[in-house]
């Protein structure tokens, strides 16, 4: 008796097993080959619904096919007794009979039956399957193409999954350095509060495969926690920095003029990070370029070696082709960060601060930071991981240590060109 037929000899009636038949009559019309065929439904297989042990026999049956069966007109039918199969497989007849039936209810095979329920076939002398009855692999060729399309679907949402995992991941990162600074430091804020919804968060992180539409929405959830958080933190620190520098009796009036006015604390021009591109003058004297690298406010105090250092840097880059601005108009999701870290950046001296601050939240080691600055300068070594950083926060590098190691080596041989990936992100954005 032929797999899944009943004593009476009909075997029972399914949508799947009907669909399975109209598919073989399809396929029977195709020409394509048993290698991509087989392919394209074992890179989908989990997906529609099968198992390990319905692609082993369908490996098995397919053993049994040869190049012609695949070709326009023809159709790949194996015959293949039970015994033979369970021999194969190492099934039970139960199981292979259930296996069978999962493939054909996937529309993987049909199956072409004769008039007393066995299977049987015959070859002629240039191996053509003449007649035949058992297992039809044809809907497995009508079905190819749709597999691949799926295919390329599947593999479209794992990369989205994977680039909002690594981004939730920063976030996290990030939002749990600020309430443990703000715990240690005795700041003031809702910590207890932020810290328990975070918590709350961190117990929705999926354990296994997840639809990118609840990563969407738990990404959400924690950049909005994000956005609190370092709100609140920075709220925090100025007014401890407030009630440190006022005089003895008039803490609360300067909190209220700095909150009410923050450009009286520093005149001096400040570049905001913002998505706006600020044009700048790269004409400056090197005396205007020095008030820019110190403020005047600090004119007053001892000028040490890492200021020094960076004026010099300053005047040697005076004519480089990259900026301040325009980093930060490339790097968006660099800039995003760095506004909540540092708020106003003067200068390369503050964002190479808040570069080295940000470094920890993408796995860059400090060895690593430190030989990068050796090889590339401070300033070039800033702008490599300022661009390391923002196409890892965007999923475009999965590992920022082998990316921010290859500029390294490309500047060695005299082939890093960073103004190319920074003004090329301007392209794309304006695209």
């Amino acid at each position: 008796m032929s797999i899944g037929y009943r004593p009476s000899g009909w075997r029972k009636a399914t949508a799947g097993i009907a669909a399975a038949e109209q598919l073989a009559s399809v396929g029977e019309k195709s020409a394509i080959s048993k290698t991509r065929s087989f392919v394209a439904v074992k890179r989908v297989g989990a997906h529609i619904g099968l198992k390990a042990g319905d692609l082993l026999l369908l490996d098995i049956l397919g053993a049994f096919t040869q190049a012609q069966d695949w070709q326009e007109g023809r159709r790949p039918i194996v015959w293949a007794s039970n015994a033979y199969l369970m021999e194969q497989t190492g099934f039970s007849l139960s199981a292979l009979k259930r296996h069978a039936r999962r493939l054909a209810e996937a529309g993987v095979i049909a199956f072409k039956d004769s008039p007393n329920g066995k299977r049987w076939g015959h070859r002629d002398s240039d191996g053509v399957i003449v007649e035949a009855y058992g297992f039809d692999l044809s809907p497995l060729s009508a079905q190819a193409e749709e597999f691949e399309k799926l295919q390329n679907e599947l593999q479209l949402e794992r990369e989205l999954c994977q680039r909002l995992k690594r981004q939730i991941t920063v976030t996290r990162r990030m939002i749990r350095a600020r309430i443990d600074a703000a715990l240690s430091g005795a700041l003031r804020g809702p910590w207890k509060a932020f810290l328990s919804t975070f918590e709350e968060l961190l117990a929705r992180l999926p354990r296994r495969n997840t639809a990118s539409e609840k990563l969407e929405r738990l990404l959400y959830r924690f950049k909005e926690l994000q956005k609190r958080v370092e709100e609140a933190f920075l709220k925090a620190v100025r007014a401890e920095d407030v009630v440190e520098n006022a005089p003895q009796g008039r803490e609360q009036t300067a909190l209220e003029t700095q909150e009410m006015n923050p450009r009286e604390v520093n005149s001096d021009p400040h570049i905001l990070i913002t998505t706006q591109l600020n044009p700048v003058n790269c004409n400056r004297s090197e005396d205007e370029q020095a008030d820019v690298v110190a403020p005047k406010a600090f004119h007053e105090e001892p000028v040490d070696r890492e200021l020094e250092e960076w004026v010099s840097e300053t005047r040697k880059n005076r004519g480089a082709a990259l900026d301040l601005p325009t980093v930060m108009q490339a790097c968006p999701e660099f800039a995003s960060w760095a506004h909540t870290m540092g708020g106003y950046l003067k200068d390369w001296s503050d964002l190479h601060r808040v570069a080295g601050q940000l470094r920890p939240m993408i796995g860059i080691s400090e060895h690593a930071w430190n030989l990068t600055q050796d090889r590339l300068g401070t300033q070039i070594a800033t702008a490599a991981l300022v661009l390391t950083f923002d196409k890892h926060a965007a999923g475009e590098v999965a590992s920022p240590g082998g990316y921010l190691r290859g500029m390294v080596e490309k500047a060695g041989a005299g082939e890093l060109h960073l103004e190319r990936s920074f003004y090329g992100r301007l392209r794309e954005q304006a695209a």
